[in-house]
């Protein structure tokens, strides 16, 4: 049987010290986050990456709360020496991650041991099933998820320095970080300070992650993290089949033309799904036997109107790079890689799921022509 280090839980100081304070902030969002989401049953899961599962040698924190300080060094956009001392200061972080209120959190080097436990062979498919079983969580509370899913890439920057990289490849060295591609993303206009236009080419050196994104409720069910030179259309296998084991009431996918992929209309086809990625100009210019059949689509209201929606998956791509850091890899390597992808859209998930569950969110939510109107499923904070 594991045990684990005493944080003081279920002392005085840990619950009843914590009650003016949960009173004031019932609406503050790590609240909502403790409350909707039943995060001790994913100690079970994760105890599987201990040795004898934290029965043997020294007592362990419990891994969920080491989980925690990870979740929050990524909702909070800090390192994990920063998250240490936050948890330390502020007193509802020490609330959510259930300790009592003279206890210290775990430190950094603590976080850094946990996160190697993830990249042991497959020990990743852990993290992968506490992110579905968030998403089964809000499923069971209410959230209605709809018949459109959302398919697109996102590029994440890799951890290095150019210039210091080709010092090392002049002098016979490696990369620092070899799994790391070069893709060319195209082109732009750029003025020159001369006044001329020119075209200058986009590159990035990084790596890339797969979504598929749900568009009624703009939650990302499925994340495949690959090298930045993977295609698009080649990750749709896998994503469909992640969005199948959840079982949601999909009908239809879309993208933009990367996925105007003839096997992947076939694959929809034989599952009985409807299309709705937008398609490349030969489909309907040349002359072939199927040329009537993509014209017929395109005119179709309902394709029209789900391709309308495709916006959707620009959203947790937004919040992910500016409130989440996924502009940039804070790790090397593509296993690190995965578990950044993985972390990020765990935290843009719950967000989002809080704001449709309760209408609790982590800043102010905008005014005017740009607020959105959100009626939250449960009519009252249940908690409240």
């Amino acid at each position: 049987m594991a045990r684990f280090q005493d944080t003081g839980k279920g002392s005085f100081f840990g619950e009843f010290a914590y009650q003016p304070l949960l009173q004031r902030y019932k609406e503050h969002l790590l609240v909502a986050m403790q409350r909707l989401f039943d995060w001790q049953a994913k100690s079970e899961q994760m105890l599987a990456l201990y040795a004898g599962r934290g029965a043997l040698g020294r007592p362990p924190y419990d891994p969920v709360v080491v989980f925690k300080m990870l979740f929050l060094s990524y909702l909070y956009n800090v390192s994990e020496r920063a998250i240490e001392q936050m948890a330390d200061l502020n007193l509802l972080m020490k609330w959510f991650l259930g300790l009592a209120v003279h206890e210290a959190p775990p430190d950094h080097s603590t976080l850094t041991v946990f996160k190697k436990r993830f990249l042991k062979g497959s020990n990743w498919k852990v993290l992968q099933a506490i992110f579905d079983d968030i998403i089964r969580e809000a499923r069971a509370q209410g959230l209605r998820f709809g018949p459109l899913q959302v398919l697109d890439s996102v590029h994440t920057q890799a951890d290095v320095n150019n210039a210091k990289d080709r010092e090392r490849h002049d002098q016979g060295g490696t990369p620092r970080d070899p799994e790391a591609r070069v893709v060319n993303k195209g082109k732009r206009q750029v003025v020159q300070p001369d006044g001329q236009a020119t075209t200058q080419e986009i590159r990035y050196r990084g790596y890339k992650t797969h979504v598929s994104v749900n568009a009624d409720t703009g939650i990302v069910t499925s994340v495949i993290a690959d090298q930045g030179n993977s295609a698009d259309n080649e990750a749709f296998a896998e994503l469909r089949a992640h969005d199948r084991s959840l079982d949601l009431p999909t009908q239809a996918y879309g993208g933009d033309k990367a996925y105007d992929d003839t096997d992947i209309h076939e694959r929809l086809a034989e599952e009985g799904l409807d299309t709705a990625i937008i398609l490349k100009r030969q489909r309907t210019t040349k002359k072939d036997a199927n040329k009537e059949r993509w014209l017929k689509l395109q005119a179709d209201a309902t394709y029209q109107e789900r391709v309308r929606q495709r916006f959707r998956v620009e959203q947790p791509f937004g919040m992910a790079k500016s409130a989440h850091g996924f502009e940039r890899c804070r790790y090397l390597g593509l296993a690190r890689y995965r578990i950044q992808a993985l972390m990020t859209f765990m935290v843009v998930n719950a967000k989002r799921m809080v704001k449709l569950l309760v209408g609790i969110t982590f800043r102010p939510q905008a005014k005017g022509r740009r607020a959105e109107a959100v009626t939250p499923v449960l009519a009252a904070i249940p908690w409240a």
